[in-house]
């Protein structure tokens, strides 16, 4: 029987006194998992301060998901790898650069990646969360078409890299992703490491929703999930059955996806730029992902991620509406092994 497990991303916070207060009020607010994110100025210059961060977490009873925040850009933080690789930049097929983006294929982030992954397993951490890994296109143009990317495209399908995306474009972001997952997992995993990947929703982005079946050929990937988030979105927001479809159907597609791969799951919940009046929102959603099967069920982020501007309006209910909504799905976890005790005693 799996586990329940109820995450919350935290960041931006590296004192040690603060740190240990926020833990145990995730603890109260009924998570048990945190996602630490791990990014390249944390490894610069507070990488014994993350150690102690983890080891203060695990002694609370709390596990520990580790974030590649920013290293390859956004989604995330800038790029600090680019300031020592300028060469590695993502550029777009119609010569234009992603000014704060690394090219996955590039063969020195590959080998850096790989340091920090020994960072983070020498500061504690065993659980990584892949966060996100985006090649944006368009109609008109795609990335990446570095150098490095052009060459390889060229000795996969035999013809120069065109600036109008097709099908074989398309597919070779797909590819670069699962390369570049490939290298880095196999990497983490032979030091005994879970891998965790998360993807957006988007179509135009590499990988999403519609093809993650992609990343169950590896065996080193061992657990795939989504991030349904409805903000913007004036239709379903403003609606809390539409929130609870959303995410159901998102949840259910993602699960299949898993089951037919073999793979774990992870489903996120908004919990970050919810309107005023909206928070209980955070509590459908989370219903409709227990509900559709998941259980590794995050949301991001800490205090509706009241230290960054695209905060929830109101931080402090909807950290409130959170902390219930985590209550409920424990509550349902409770009465289901209940009822399962109960028609196992009755045969």
């Amino acid at each position: 029987m799996q586990e329940l497990k109820l995450g919350v991303a935290y960041h931006g916070n590296r004192l040690l006194s603060n740190a240990e207060r926020d833990m145990k009020d995730i603890l109260r607010h009924n998570f048990n998992t945190v996602v630490h994110m791990f990014s390249h100025n944390d490894w610069d210059r507070s990488a014994s301060v993350m150690k102690e961060i983890f080891s203060m977490t695990y002694s609370l009873g709390l596990d520990i998901w580790v974030d590649n925040w920013g290293l390859a850009g956004t989604p995330g933080d800038k790029s600090h790898f680019l300031c020592y690789h300028p060469e590695a930049h993502q550029i777009y097929s119609d010569g234009t650069m992603r000014p704060v983006n690394v090219c996955y294929n590039n063969p020195d982030f590959i080998s850096w990646v790989k340091e920090w992954i020994d960072k983070v397993y020498e500061c504690g951490g065993r659980k990584i969360f892949w966060d996100e890994p985006v090649l944006p296109s368009d109609n008109e143009k795609f990335a990446c078409a570095c150098p490095v990317c052009r060459k390889l495209f060229e000795e996969r399908y035999g013809r120069p890299m065109p600036v109008i995306p097709d099908k074989d474009c398309f597919d070779f972001q797909e590819w670069s992703i699962i390369r570049h997952l490939n290298e880095v997992t196999g990497y983490s995993a032979s030091k005994g490491m879970e891998n965790i990947v998360c993807v957006m929703l988007s179509d135009g982005i590499g990988i999403n929703l519609s093809n993650i079946g992609a990343l169950g050929q590896l065996d080193t990937v061992h657990n795939i999930g989504c991030d349904p988030y409805w903000a913007g979105n004036k239709e379903i927001e403003n609606s809390p059955v539409k929130v609870y479809e959303y995410v159901y159907r998102s949840t259910v597609k993602n699960l299949d996806t898993c089951k037919s791969v073999g793979k774990n799951h992870n489903i996120w919940i908004q919990g970050f730029a919810i309107p005023k009046g909206q928070e209980n929102n955070i509590i459908y959603a989370a219903d409709a992902a227990y509900d559709a099967g998941a259980r590794n069920i995050m949301m991001w982020g800490y205090r509706g991620s009241e230290g960054n501007d695209y905060r929830a309006s109101n931080p402090e209910l909807l950290w409130q509406k959170a902390g219930e909504a985590m209550a409920r799905l424990q509550n349902k976890e409770y009465d289901r092994i209940e009822k399962e005790a109960r028609q196992l005693l009755s045969l």
